[in-house]
């Protein structure tokens, strides 16, 4: 599988950036391209790395990972992650790097409209 990356301005100033597929050693160089290539353009307020579409991740990703964060807070710039898949939450968390990048919780599909149907009682 490859890897395609989406970069959008969210309000703020804040730029996320959505890396999809596996980020592994063919394909780390992407994502420290992109995130580069958004310092280069300018100082966004934050990097979002939204890795919810990422399906695998092994060191050479996380290092290319660390090495955008490094690079964004050399700038001046907060790089964090959200909505990490499971498989990059776990990642993540037995490297030890989960709280470098914000301490994001795991995305689940459907967490969203499970958690709006939770009814509070007295409400």
């Amino acid at each position: 599988m490859s890897l395609s990356i989406v970069k959008s301005v969210l309000p703020g100033g804040v730029v996320e950036i959505a890396p999809r597929g596996e980020i592994d050693v063919d394909t780390a160089y992407e994502v420290r391209e992109a995130i580069a290539g958004v310092l280069t353009k300018g100082r966004p307020s934050r990097i979002e790395l939204n890795m919810r579409l990422v399906s695998f991740i092994d060191s050479v990703g996380i290092s290319a990972m660390v090495a955008g964060f490094q690079t964004a807070e050399v700038s001046g710039v907060k790089l964090v992650v959200t909505e990490p898949s499971r498989f990059v939450h776990r990642q993540l968390w037995v490297t030890g790097l989960l709280g470098l990048f914000g301490a994001p919780e795991p995305y689940f599909a459907g967490a969203a409209s499970a958690a709006e149907e939770v009814k509070v009682p007295g409400a």
